[in-house]
């Protein structure tokens, strides 16, 4: 099973390396024609208008949108939440407008307020680390989709069929275990 990571920008090696303990091969994505060697995709942390401009630079939209629509599973962190998003607080268009949720951009604060927690995560049983920087915020999501945690009541990690995003960055820590989740829809929908 391979899953990439969309190389343009953000911790594309330290997601690798997750990918990898979580018993998937994790391959560095940088033109579109990879997508077809790859079973999932992750679009990482970074800086979301950034990475939006690249994305359209290089044809990346049109083509995750497709690798979205034949139901291959993708997953946005921090930056890669926001590209998601089918609307973002206070910007008239959004990136790719595939998941079903509102989110604000750097609603956690800025740099200095970046913060470490345990969080609860619906379908993982301890505790996951997480670390947040700069963190966007979800702040509404449609009936579709299925609310995973919360940090102090605010939504930090979503689903939607094969649709998964958080805030915070879970490959800054050496626990793999949202990286395997992941992995696990990703194997669910490579057999339908």
């Amino acid at each position: 099973m391979n899953i990439g990571v969309l190389a343009l920008q953000g911790a594309v090696a330290e997601h690798i390396r997750s990918i990898r303990l979580a018993g998937a091969e994790g391959i560095a994505i940088k033109r579109t024609e990879e997508l077809a060697e790859i079973d999932g995709l992750i679009i990482p942390g970074g800086e979301s208008t950034t990475i939006g401009k690249l994305m359209r630079k290089y044809g990346f939209i049109e083509a995750v949108r497709k690798f979205s629509e034949e139901k291959k599973p993708v997953f946005g962190t921090c930056a890669g939440l926001i590209v998601l998003a089918q609307e973002i607080v206070g910007q008239e268009e959004a990136h790719l407008g595939l998941m079903n949720m509102t989110v604000s951009r750097n609603a956690f604060g800025r740099q200095r307020e970046s913060f470490e927690t345990d969080l609860n995560i619906k379908g993982i049983e301890e505790p996951v680390r997480a670390v947040f920087i700069r963190a966007p915020l979800i702040q509404k999501v449609g009936d579709s989709v299925d609310v995973l945690a919360e940090y102090n009541g605010e939504i930090v990690t979503a689903r939607e069929g094969h649709l998964l995003a958080s805030s915070f960055h879970p490959e800054l820590t050496d626990d793999y275990r949202l990286h395997q989740y992941f992995a696990d829809m990703v194997h669910e929908y490579k057999k339908l």
